[in-house]
């Protein structure tokens, strides 16, 4: 019996590692992002989505709403964008990390927060900061799992 099962095992291994190794990964851009960063805006591979990190900044222009509610929902609408473009939603996010230059704006990132993700909501790391790029406040990064 064992002499049967060990030459059934190699083949079986032979045959299906080559393509649990092979996952393909695509970029997640859409069209309202700036082309020509040296970065991609996210990654997908095997179903899940790996976001990089987004402020509150319009898409086409850079600018940084100066109140910070609406600073929180255009970070969150960039969010969107990505998992549109990924044929995901808001529902697929399960793990969030978001970064805050400044605590005291953590309630008031909440109150928009819950707009956005429903019951149940994703795990989530929230992190103060000394600095974010330009004169943004919030930076959130996702990975979500269809």
């Amino acid at each position: 019996m064992r002499s049967l099962l060990r030459p059934t095992l190699v083949l079986v291994l032979a045959l299906f590692l080559p393509l649990a190794a092979v996952s393909e990964k695509r970029v997640i851009h859409p069209k309202e992002f700036p082309s020509g960063r040296p970065y991609s805006p996210a990654i997908l591979v095997d179903g899940t989505l790996y976001a990089a990190g987004q402020i509150g900044a319009e898409p086409k222009t850079g600018r940084i709403p100066e109140d910070f509610e609406a600073e929180v929902r255009r970070c969150l609408d960039n969010v969107g964008l990505i998992l549109k473009e990924a044929g995901m939603s808001f529902a697929d996010v399960v793990s969030v990390q978001v970064y805050l230059t400044d605590m005291d704006l953590f309630q008031r990132m909440n109150a928009v927060y819950t707009a956005y993700f429903k019951e149940p909501r994703p795990a989530r790391t929230t992190v103060g900061v000394a600095k974010l790029v330009g004169a943004a406040r919030i930076e959130i990064t996702v990975t979500a799992r269809k």
